[in-house]
This record gives C-alpha cells, sequence and structure tokens, in this order.
C-alpha cells in the first residue's frame, strides 16, 4: 500500500515544530512527509531587529532546516493556491516552476506577512521587518543615510537624511526603533562632519499605549528608556503619506525623513485566502484541536489559523507569537498522527509564559510569569528565553558569541551594497503578489488531471 502522504505548508515555527514532531513518532513506513518552504531556514524572527542592528549575524538567526529534519522532504518554494477538493497545493518553486503537491494530511502553516493600509506611497517608500532580507537591506539603508548626509551638500538633505520614522509601538517597531537608534547613536562618532543633534528617531503608533501587552508599568518604563535616548513616540497617529523626503502624520505633521520602517502589525498569509474556509479577522477559523472544519484531512496553525485561546477563554484566539506557534507545532502534528492511528484528538491548550522585549545594550523589560522586571535582569531573562527557544546547538552557539564579540568590540558600520541600486518595496522582499486566484487553481489542478488521464 502506498504510503499516506502529510504535506507541511511552512518552515516557520509551526511548521518545523510539526515536521520535527511526526518525524519522531511516525514510523518510516506509517507516512511520507514534505515540506513546501520557500527558504533553506527557520526564520527566529523575534531577533530580527537585532541583525537590523549588526549585533546578530543573518546566519545567527537563520537555523538551517537540513540540521533539524532528517527525513522530511523540502520543496524550495512558495505554496500560492490549496485545492482542497483534489486534496493538491500548488507551488512555485524558486525557479519560478509550478507544480502540485498531493496530500492526504495537509499542515497549513504559511504565517503572515507585514500589514499595510492604502496610504500614499507606503508601497513605494516603506521598509518592512518581516524577512531576513529585509533586516539586512534596513542596516544597509540605515547606515547608507549617514553616509550620504555625511557627504551632502545642502542642510536640508542632510536634515531628510538623519530623519528616521518607524510605524508600530509593539514588539517588532520598538525593539527596530531602540536597536537601530543605538546604532545610529554609536556609529555618528565616526562623522566628524555630522551634528548628532540632526539625528532624529520617531516611533508612531495609532494605540494609546506602547506595548499594551506589558502593562501600565513596563509599558511606561520602556518608554521613558527610549525617550531618554531621544526616541520622539507618537501615539494616536499615524502616517498619512509618505514621500521620497518626509512623512506625514494624521496629526499634520511632516517629518523630513527619506527612512519609513512599517512593523505595524501583521495579516495571515494570503495562500488563507485561496481555500474555501471560513475566517475569522483573516485567519482561518479552526477547531480547538486545529482543524479545518469545511476541508477533510486539513489542519491549521501559526499566525493563519484563529486558534482558540482556552487557557484565557471568553472566545480569545491566541496570538500570533513564536511561543504560541511552537507549541501548536506539536499539538498539530499529534493530533495528525491520531487521525492516521484512527484515535481521538486533542484540544490545544497553552498558558502564556509573558513576555520579553530587548531595547539593545543593558536596557529590556521582561514580563516572565507575571513577574514585572527591567535592566539588567530582564535582560538576562530575555536572552535566556531567546537562547533556550532557538532549535540547534549551532545556533545557540552563534548568537552567544555574536552576543560576546558586540559587548567586547562594539558595533561595526558596514554597509554590503545588498539590494543598493534597487525599490525596496514591501511586496518584493513579502511575494504578497504572487498567489492565485480560486479559479487559476481550478484550472491548474484540472489540467493536471487530464495530463495524467
Amino acid at each position: 500500500m502506498e504510503r499516506p502522504r502529510i504535506l507541511v505548508v511552512g518552515g516557520g515555527f509551526a511548521g518545523v515544530e510539526c515536521a520535527r514532531r511526526l518525524e519522531r513518532e511516525l514510523a518510516p513506513s506509517e507516512a511520507e512527509i514534505a515540506m513546501i518552504a520557500p527558504f533553506s531556514y527557520e526564520l527566529y524572527l523575534p531577533l530580527l531587529p537585532q541583525v537590523a542592528a549588526g549585533v546578530l549575524t543573518p546566519q545567527s538567526v537563520a537555523v538551517s532546516l537540513r540540521r533539524m529534519l532528517r527525513r522530511t522532504r523540502i520543496v524550495p518554494g512558495g505554496a500560492i493556491g490549496i485545492d482542497a477538493k483534489a486534496k493538491m497545493v500548488i507551488a512555485r518553486k524558486i525557479t519560478d516552476e509550478l507544480i502540485a503537491e498531493p496530500y492526504d494530511y495537509l499542515v497549513l502553516a504559511p504565517g503572515s506577512v507585514t500589514r499595510t493600509f492604502d496610504i500614499p506611497g507606503l508601497a513605494d517608500y516603506g521598509r518592512g521587518m518581516k524577512t531576513l532580507a529585509e533586516a539586512a537591506y534596513v542596516r544597509d539603508h540605515v547606515l547608507a543615510q549617514l553616509d550620504l548626509a555625511d557627504a551632502a551638500t545642502t542642510q536640508q538633505e542632510r536634515i531628510s537624511r538623519l530623519g528616521f520614522v518607524v510605524v508600530g509601538g509593539g514588539y517588532a517597531g520598538t525593539e527596530t526603533a531602540a536597536c537601530l537608534q543605538r546604532v545610529t547613536a554609536n556609529a555618528v562618532r565616526r562623522y566628524p562632519r555630522l551634528n548628532p543633534n540632526l539625528i532624529k528617531w520617531h516611533l508612531v503608533d495609532i494605540a494609546p499605549k506602547l506595548m499594551p501587552e506589558l502593562g501600565d508599568v513596563l509599558g511606561t518604563t520602556a518608554m521613558d528608556l527610549l525617550r531618554k535616548r531621544g526616541i520622539d513616540i507618537s501615539l494616536g497617529v499615524s502616517v498619512a503619506e509618505a514621500s521620497e523626503e518626509s512623512v506625514k502624520l494624521t496629526d499634520g505633521r511632516l517629518i523630513p525623513a527619506r527612512t519609513l520602517i512599517w512593523t505595524a502589525g501583521v495579516a495571515a498569509s494570503p495562500l488563507v485566502n485561496t481555500l474555501d474556509a471560513e475566517t475569522v479577522r483573516g485567519r482561518l477559523a479552526v477547531t480547538s484541536e486545529m482543524r479545518v472544519p469545511q476541508c477533510e484531512g486539513v489542519f491549521a496553525l501559526g499566525d493563519a489559523a484563529a486558534v482558540p485561546d482556552l487557557a484565557s477563554g471568553d472566545g480569545a484566539v491566541c496570538p500570533p507569537t513564536a511561543q504560541h506557534a511552537q507549541r501548536q507545532g506539536k499539538a498539530v502534528a499529534d493530533n495528525v498522527i491520531a487521525s492516521l492511528r484512527g484515535r481521538q484528538l486533542k484540544p490545544y491548550f497553552h498558558k502564556d509564559l509573558g513576555l520579553v522585549v530587548d531595547l539593545g545594550g543593558a536596557d529590556a523589560v521582561s514580563k516572565p510569569m507575571g513577574v514585572e522586571l527591567h535592566g539588567l535582569a530582564a535582560q538576562g531573562v530575555a536572552r535566556g528565553y531567546h537562547l533556550m527557544a532557538l532549535r540547534t546547538n549551532v545556533a545557540k552557539v552563534r548568537v552567544m558569541t555574536n552576543w560576546l564579540l558586540n559587548a567586547v568590540a562594539g558595533d561595526d558600520y558596514v554597509r554590503t551594497g545588498f539590494q543598493a541600486r534597487r525599490p525596496a518595496r514591501l511586496r518584493d522582499f513579502e511575494y504578497t503578489d504572487s498567489y492565485l486566484t480560486k479559479e487559476q487553481i481550478k484550472q491548474h489542478t484540472a489540467a493536471l488531471h487530464a495530463r495524467h488521464q
């Protein structure tokens, strides 16, 4: 008999943990395991701001899939459509070739993309912080602004190049602003012609509080730390318009800036919209066992699924965090195995362990198990958590070595020239315009079916 085919879509926290568990618990004769992933690594997203700051090298946060997965067949590409009736996933390989991957059990963990709005200029001038390439690009771009400001012939150009706007007061935005502000503050010492007071960092968010999940005390502590460093924090406002040399806010202020970093939340992968299934605020509606009720043999988890948060109750869904994604991956694997073996599925339950926010240097705020910490104690907890969450010893050693080297030797201010001559649009990095329509998916699977008859 042919072995059942388990197909995992996505090589992030959720997908990797699921595949690892499947490999461990299933004998090779029980099932064939495959994964569709555009990159050959699991990206440790929480440390991306430190990559942008140059504290960590890109390889440190890119954990090799082939180090973690021993017998999972990896398809190098991105899933761009699902035909649940035909039980096929359409994928675009990194060569742009379209293929169809059949499945008996499908685990959807495609993650999320940067959430954007129809703001004039945002698509052209906004930079994200969601992928490794974006973090590398943002670092190059920020350092390039210092070089260009130093060589500027007018004060107007110098001021706009030294203006930086980060939109999003969540963890990603706050850590990005904090880490990159430290880089520019340290780097400007190497530019004797530049006035350090001209460097202006702005953190903007439409919400009334910074990182509200931390609570009032730690949220206020974080704001005070950032303001002491000179970061201007504007709450209750957002971006009205972006141009090459300035950012206009909804309160009417015009900020001279040639850098707009957009981290205003995430949205489920567009792959979700190719499936005929119910959604909740853009995420797939799933049961507590993470099944998609409308599609046989399909499970969904992570950022792309609205998984009921049984620990919180009151109809809440799990937040899109690495902590939940990793644990959901294991739980889904167990439920796929239970389905395979005709056993009862179990609901997902996990009580949140807390939050950690690294603000660079010795500055951090953390809330492990509800205990509020700041300063060196919080930094120790934050870095300990990140090391625990990294999945290979090689990755842990690389990160620890980078931290030690940065603490001893300080920052480097090297521009690699990464994509220096190409536009850095969000859709180019996150491939949000690559997905098929439902009609295109049906045509593709019908053509494939006809060829095999």
